[in-house]
Order: C-alpha cells, then structure tokens, then sequence
C-alpha cells in the first residue's frame, strides 16, 4: 500500500460527551450550574440528554428521529458550512435551552479542538505510517476547517492532505471526494487503503478499488488499538511494546 485515508470523527478523533458539551457552553456563558444559576445539575443532564436523542451534536449521535423540515438539509449538510451549520441549530432548537444564544454557542464550541479527543493508537499510527513512507490524507464529511484539531493534538506533522467535504461540495459517498485525496497524495485506488466508520459514507472509496477497512464509533476509552490493525493492512510492522509500554 502506498497511502492510507482515514476519515475524522468516530476514526482518528472522538467529540466529547453530549453533557461535556453542553457544561462548557453553560459555563462559558455564564448559565453554569453553579448557586443562582438556571439550569441545576438534574436540568442539565437532561437537557444533554435531550440533545443527544435530538441529533444536535456534530460528531455525535444521528437524530433518533429527523424532522421533516430539516430532512432535505441533512441530506446534504457537510456539502458547505452554510448548510452545515443550519442542520446542527436547526436540531438544537428543538431543545429548549435557557437562553436561545445558546444554541449558536454550542455549534461553535463543537469546533474547538478542546472538544475533541484522538484515539489512543491514532499517534501511533500516524506517525509510524509517515515514517515508512505512506501517504496519509484526511477525507471528511464536515462543514468546519477541522485542520486546527490536528495541530492541537499534535497530529498534523503526519498528515499529508486533507479533503473536506465544505471545501468541495461534495459528500461522501461520492466517489469525487476520494478521488481529490488519491490525486493529491499520488497514489493509484489499487494501492490505497480507506479507513472509516461509516460503511454508508466511508465504503464509497470501493468504487474507485480502494480497499475499505472499518472501525468501531466508540468512546475513546473502549477502543484503544482498533486503529493498530491498519499497520499489518499495509505492510508496516508495529513497534515492539517495551515493558515501559505494556
């Protein structure tokens, strides 16, 4: 294999929880949980709850039930940052909030790198993968400039392109988005490796005769080494675990 595409979120990277969400804007804002406030701490774990059912969270969970308003908007919001961000509030606003600003400020921390945690091999691998030689491209479904995620985490060293679906007008599945990635890191489909955890959106690059892997959406904390398997998927051994390592 000479390059390997991940997508973002649910495979290298993870939003934080829907209750870690919502207790930073709160507390930004000043409509904490602390004496005086307007949401007490029961308040608050059922408003995130509330979200969460909701599908309002970028990154987090699809809506348990989509409004037939926002059906034709969701169906196409990672292909610009205008729709993005109109199929996110427009979820949001269904949730009744303490103050209707809210609902901007929650899409906008979203976007804040604080808000976003890698996996625990995802270093790992990158940076292995980088030092063999391996072309890495990023291919995202998003309407936000995710590229100051990766320079926070330290991430962006070993990523050679990225290919975002706001930037191009075009989602996955479509095979045009893969395409712009291949093209960019010089790399033939039959010797491309596409790494994701939507077989729906991520499975699209089969079309072009990448070959698909896919992992779990989890918690950061219950996936730690579902990324290791794509090193033996192209050939790089893994590093040998030390004692200090173990």
């Amino acid at each position: 294999m000479a390059a390997v595409l991940f997508d973002f979120s649910g495979t290298l990277f993870r939003i934080e929880s829907t209750e870690s969400w919502l207790r930073a804007v709160l507390a930004e804002t000043g409509a904490g949980t602390a004496p005086g406030a307007r949401l007490t701490e029961a308040e608050l774990a059922v408003t995130a709850r509330a979200l969460e059912v909701a599908g309002a969270q970028p990154g987090g969970a699809n809506p348990v039930e989509l409004p037939a308003e926002l059906a034709e908007v969701w169906e196409v919001r990672d292909r610009s940052a205008e729709q993005h961000r109109a199929a996110y509030t427009g979820l949001s606003r269904r949730v009744p909030l303490p103050d209707p600003a809210l609902h901007e400020a929650l899409y906008r921390r979203h976007m804040v790198p604080d808000a976003w945690a890698p996996y625990p091999d995802a270093a790992e691998v990158l940076r292995t993968l980088r030092a063999q030689g391996i072309g890495v491209g990023v291919v995202s479904n998003i309407g936000w400039d995710l590229r100051p995620v990766f320079r926070a985490h330290g991430l962006d060293a070993f990523v050679d392109t990225y290919v975002l679906s706001y930037e191009h007008g075009v989602q996955k599945p479509d095979p045009r988005l893969f395409a712009v990635a291949l093209e960019a890191l010089g790399a033939a489909p039959a010797e491309t490796l596409m790494v994701g955890d939507s077989r729906p959106a991520d499975g699209g690059a089969a079309a072009l005769g990448c070959r698909v892997h896919f992992v779990d959406h989890l918690p950061v904390t219950e996936r730690p080494d579902a990324l290791l398997p794509v090193l033996d998927l192209v050939g790089v051994a893994r590093r040998p675990v030390t004692p200090t390592q173990a």
